[in-house]
């Protein structure tokens, strides 16, 4: 029997604790700070102050049983699935432009309403594609090595989901893709030449559309000095940034945050982080950043013994969801914190929203699937990772 074979046959779960338990703390930390950060504006707004934390326990809920499901399942039928997984990514992105059916809320259409909730399309697109692209190395290997045209290919298809995602706007949510996208071909022996000229051509593009929209442009300059006009255009940052530096160490305690109180927007959502800050302080924060870096250690590292395992498929799938989880992570972090410019990103597996968490839990699960398969294939798993590039070219 085949190591591929191997990998699918039902027995033990090997479960990769230290992933486990730093995606478990993550999940706990956010249903605290969705609680605090969300309780005084459901009480005023809908009267029902535990409104959206029992939603979010809901999502959980939900969540654990998608994940469950997904340990359960070979990544070998994803891997069979790559090209069907990225016809639904670009269903998605088109339905929700789709006069109809896609929901528009502050300008932006970005959501599909499914009776009570409504899926904002960017989450599960973004994870289709990663099963796409990882389908995609394993099929070509070699040209994606050798070949200019066989590297352009996935990015291509990646540049379209862009701007079905900037059509929405979504220009957060296209950055991220699209730099997921490149790292991945990156791990997977792309030739650098072709990653420089890709990320020059990439980097031109990005600044033409951010100074040919008045929109985006307006929330740059926001950012670079949010404080010359704070109830305006730089009202949402120069809010967080009060809140940060009122947490100062160890913070003014659990439920004590005043910039939550109707004073920083998205407070349980985008900006959730602020309150954190506020509330445990440089401590938790530290904590906070201390666990997604735990996350994308494991990620990596799985997809390391993926490599060593000869299950290309998961390796280029664990490295595509440690590059994805650790830059929108970093990317929500930097918005908060004012070192970049808003994007209307979540904090995965913190961050209120439906969507956002579901597809979050199913990540993970699929992490834990493909340490669960490495370690059956009978490679133990690397602490640590190396040779990245060299292992992905064997």
């Amino acid at each position: 029997m085949s190591r591929r074979q191997e990998a699918g046959t039902p027995r033990r779960l090997e479960l990769d604790q230290v992933l486990f338990g730093s995606a478990l703390a993550l999940l706990l930390v956010g249903i605290v700070m969705v609680t605090s950060a969300s309780i005084t504006t459901a009480d005023r707004s809908l009267d029902a102050p535990f409104h959206y934390v029992i939603r979010q326990l809901a999502f959980a809920g939900m969540g654990t049983l998608i994940g469950i499901a997904l340990i359960a399942m070979p990544t070998r039928w994803w891997e069979a699935l790559g090209v069907v997984a990225l016809g639904a990514a670009l269903l998605l992105l088109l339905a929700v432009l789709v006069p109809g059916i896609g929901h528009t809320v502050n300008g932006s259409t970005r959501w599909i309403p499914l009776g009570p909730v409504a899926l904002q399309v960017s989450e599960p697109a973004r994870l289709l594609f990663l099963i796409y692209l990882a389908s995609y190395l394993v099929r070509h290997q070699a040209a994606v090595r050798e070949s200019l045209s066989a590297f352009m290919r996935p990015l291509g298809i990646a540049a379209i989901a862009c701007l079905l995602l900037l059509a929405e706007p979504d220009f957060g949510a296209a950055t991220v893709l699209l730099a997921t996208v490149i790292g991945v071909m990156l791990l997977g022996g792309a030739r650098w030449r072709d990653f420089a000229l890709v990320s020059v051509i990439t980097g031109g593009v990005l600044v033409a559309l951010a100074i040919a929209s008045p929109y985006r442009m307006d929330r740059i300059t926001g950012f670079l000095d949010p404080f010359a006009d704070p109830f305006d255009s730089g009202f949402q940052l120069t809010q967080s940034l009060i809140a940060i530096g009122r947490g100062e160490i160890f913070g003014v305690g659990l439920g004590n945050s005043v910039q939550k109180l109707f004073y920083l927007p998205e407070a349980h959502t985008d900006f959730v982080f602020a309150v954190l800050a506020e509330e445990m302080g440089l401590v938790g924060v530290i904590a906070l950043i201390a666990l997604y870096g735990t996350v994308v250690w494991r990620a990596l590292a799985i997809g390391r013994a993926a490599v060593a395992a000869g299950l290309g498929f998961q390796a280029y799938l664990a490295f595509g969801i440690g590059l994805w989880l650790g830059l929108q992570a970093s990317v929500n972090m930097g918005v908060n914190m004012g070192l970049l410019p808003t994007k209307g990103l979540t904090l995965p597996l913190l961050s209120y929203g439906g969507s956002s968490l579901l597809v979050s839990i199913a990540a993970i699960a699929l992490l834990l699937r493909i340490h669960h398969e490495t370690q059956r294939a009978g490679v133990p798993q690397a602490p640590v990772l190396k040779e990245v590039r060299r292992g992905a070219r064997r």
